[in-house]
């Protein structure tokens, strides 16, 4: 089983960098990928992948399952601009009598069950407050983001959709103040075993972002070419309304467009539209936020 995991991850980089389908194990993520390159005249120059067994798991007679992660790196060249891409993804592969039969992405995002009963309104708000505002470091928040890309901080719960914890922890140290604790539904807080809905849940730090009029704030602009490193970009992947998936910003690309780090599935220097993700449909909404400043001298520029 093992070396036939190898075998296909070892076809799936090769895919990355051909310029044919030659396999009938062709990966349909990295074909998006690379039509989404093309169409902004980009291309995976190198790719490098390895992966790990997670937990191997018998579902009947003579049928087993194994769940595993591959870490990639592609390296991409748009016209003289060169950058390193990296994502790890969380795979499951079915086995028939030690026979691979299939093998799919575990699909990462799902709708938070959480009982929100988080407030829209901000008036309510209360709590830890440190003025009106921030100054927001921008440089500290992208080296957080860059350090923990792929890794947990023990400081902070773990939760498995990870993606708006992570995003909170990078602008908590980017200088945004918590505020709210103990009430769940206010506020922009985590503490010990507990935390706000806004902290955690992607759908309530989208409210959260523009609403809130104190500490962390955020004003929403129309295009992602008008954010900065250390802002925001919130997904809607089905269009519904209810957001699923928040990345921040660590880079630009050749055109001047965002290149985003995210997590559960951990990715880093990623295009921000995420055409190639398993959870992209034609309904796809984006929400782009520019973390407000009242530190004059915090360089958007970076």
């Amino acid at each position: 089983m093992r070396q036939q995991i190898i075998d296909l991850i070892e076809k799936r980089a090769q895919q990355c960098v051909s310029s044919s389908r030659v396999s009938i194990r062709t990966c349909e993520k990295i074909e998006k990928k690379k039509e989404s390159m093309l169409s902004r005249n980009a291309e995976m120059i190198k790719v490098k992948a390895k992966g790990r067994m997670d937990h191997i798991r018998k579902l009947e007679e003579e049928k087993e399952a194994v769940t595993y992660r591959v870490h990639f790196q592609y390296l991409i060249q748009q016209g003289s601009h060169i950058y390193m891409e990296e994502e790890v993804e969380k795979r499951k592969a079915e086995f028939y009598k030690g026979i691979l039969v299939d093998d799919m992405e575990i699909i990462p995002f799902q709708v938070e069950t959480i009982n929100e009963s988080f407030k829209t309104s901000m008036e309510e708000e209360w709590g830890e407050e440190r003025g009106g505002g921030f100054g927001y470091n921008r440089l500290k928040a992208v080296q957080y983001a860059e350090r923990w890309w792929n890794d947990h901080n023990p400081t902070f719960k773990k939760f498995d959709v990870d993606c708006t914890n992570y995003i909170s922890q990078c602008l908590h140290a980017g200088g945004a103040p918590m505020r709210g604790y103990p009430n769940r539904g206010k506020g922009w807080w985590m503490r010990n075993d507990n935390w706000s809905f806004s902290w955690s849940v992607a759908n309530s730090l989208r409210i959260y972002l523009p609403a809130s009029t104190t500490g962390l704030r955020a004003k929403e602009v129309s295009s992602p070419d008008q954010l900065f490193l250390g802002d925001v970009i919130c997904y809607d992947f089905q269009g519904d309304g209810r957001y699923d998936h928040n990345t921040i910003v660590t880079g630009k690309d050749a055109n001047g467009m965002p290149l985003v780090n995210a997590h559960t599935t951990n990715s880093r220097m990623r295009y921000w539209a995420y055409e190639d993700s398993t959870a992209y449909t034609p309904n796809i909404k984006y929400k782009f936020f520019t973390i407000v400043s009242d530190d004059s001298s915090a360089s958007k520029s970076i």
